[in-house]
């Protein structure tokens, strides 16, 4: 057990309430691209990473359980089967009447996602909507709110609503982002992670009331509710909690230099007698290999990605562990080299049975190494039950591994693992792929 104490505000200013932690808490939440997802085989998140934290510093243990929805999140909650909701439940009227919010608060609003032109944004002011074009999903919170702002600002916002099951939030920001349409609207915290990946687009034009929104407890747990809120309000907290912010919605890119080997005929890198020689555990051509190292890192053994992957193969510290790199050596291009390829050739014997044309497999397994494998199982399920080739991987498995950032689908029954932006990994493939024929040249 571990004790947590609180100001008591009936108590003198030194008297404290104590009372008891159990050894372990059981928290309830949703896969989503903020809560709880897994990447690489490790599971990552915001809401995730501080409720770890707090487990950590109370010195208790903590079991997480996931859910498809937040009506059965709070089913479990009111039942008493969990102890915490570490999810953003929204702190309204409505929930008041069944839960305690607490932990770190989180405010987002929906914000118009517009291109930069000059480096400005062109819209500043709702009114400024009128006469404009802005698409939004079909029959969604985005267009409910888009149509009130229309009768607000008197009329004449041009509405364009696009069928849900094609198309989501991220995929509508990249559309603006490219230029295939002007504006969309999506929450804050969405837009703030995917203005990490697309720095020409505006996202700072609020365009409703704020939402807040915290972890929750149920009605009879008080005592748990003031542990987290005294955890929260400590300094130690709150400089993890900013951490985490940025780690999460800020810090995403990959940072490396430019590839500026002059090599000569033949040559693709420094490394190439490493790539050779690792190409040999899995059978496949060495510039493949090599094509993979500057997709991953541009051939820069010291590049950190957003996620912590290392090293010129950017792999994860747990999984270079299991393949035998400690610490640094991950940082040693011909032991992560080596390393990269014996998780190739694990990743090519667990998809063989799903695909049996070598060309395809390594598609899949180039997939596999960026997303981690689970990912890929899942979009081979939805595959599958959506009437997709499970055994091809473009315009079939790929686009079923698109689905996976749709609620949806990764709350569909087949898929196992959840949410995943899959549109990284979908363009990895394309890039690797691109990058291997180059070298062959």
């Amino acid at each position: 057990m571990s004790t947590s104490c609180r100001h008591s505000s009936d108590a003198p200013e030194t008297d404290s309430v104590c009372y008891d932690l159990p050894d372990t808490i059981v928290v309830g939440t949703l896969y989503s691209p903020t809560s709880y997802f897994l990447y690489k085989g490790d599971l990552m998140g915001y809401n995730y990473d501080l409720m770890n934290r707090f487990a950590t510093d109370k010195h208790i243990a903590v079991r997480f359980e996931v859910f498809r929805s937040m009506s059965a999140l709070l089913e479990e909650l009111d039942s008493a089967r969990i102890d915490v909701a570490a999810y953003n439940v929204p702190i309204t009227a409505e929930y008041k009447s069944r839960v305690l919010s607490c932990g770190p608060e989180n405010v987002t609003t929906q914000v118009l996602i517009q291109p930069l032109v000059k480096g400005k944004a062109e819209i500043t002011d709702v009114t400024q909507l009128v006469g404009k074009d802005v698409y939004v999903e079909q029959n969604s919170k985005y267009e409910s709110r888009l149509r009130n702002l229309n009768n607000e600002v008197g009329g004449g916002i041009n509405i364009h609503t696009i069928d849900r099951d094609t198309l989501m939030s991220e995929d509508l920001i990249e559309m603006v982002a490219g230029g295939e349409i002007p504006m969309t609207i999506v929450d804050s915290d969405i837009a703030q992670l995917d203005h990490s990946y697309f720095p020409n687009i505006d996202i700072h034009l609020e365009v409703s009331f704020p939402q807040r929104s915290a972890w929750a407890v149920s009605l009879n747990h008080s005592w748990l509710a003031d542990s987290i809120n005294a955890w929260a309000s400590t300094d130690a907290a709150k400089a993890y909690e900013r951490n985490r912010y940025d780690h999460y919605y800020t810090s995403r890119m990959t940072k490396a230099g430019e590839y500026k080997y002059r090599h000569r005929r033949g040559e693709v890198s420094p490394y190439d007698a490493y790539f050779k020689d690792a190409a040999k555990l899995i059978g496949w051509d060495w510039r493949m290999l090599a094509a993979q190292g500057y997709v991953e890192s541009k051939f820069d053994p010291y590049v950190v990605s957003w996620a912590g992957a290392r090293g010129i193969m950017q792999m994860m510290p747990g999984t270079a562990r299991r393949y035998g790199l400690e610490g640094d050596q991950i940082l040693d291009p011909e032991a992560c080299i080596h390393a990269a390829a014996r998780s190739i050739a694990d990743l090519d014997k667990m998809l063989a049975k799903y695909v049996g044309d070598p060309v395809e497999r390594q598609r899949f397994v180039l997939a596999a190494y960026n997303s981690g494998i689970a990912h890929i199982y899942d979009a081979i399920a939805l595959a599958k039950k959506y009437g997709k080739n499970p055994q091809m991987w473009y315009a079939n498995v790929s686009d079923a591994l698109l689905m996976k950032a749709n609620p949806e689908y990764y709350n569909d029954e087949v898929c196992k693992y959840g949410y995943f932006r899959g549109r990284q990994t979908v363009n990895y493939v394309v890039e690797v792929e691109r990058c291997y024929h180059k070298f062959c040249k």
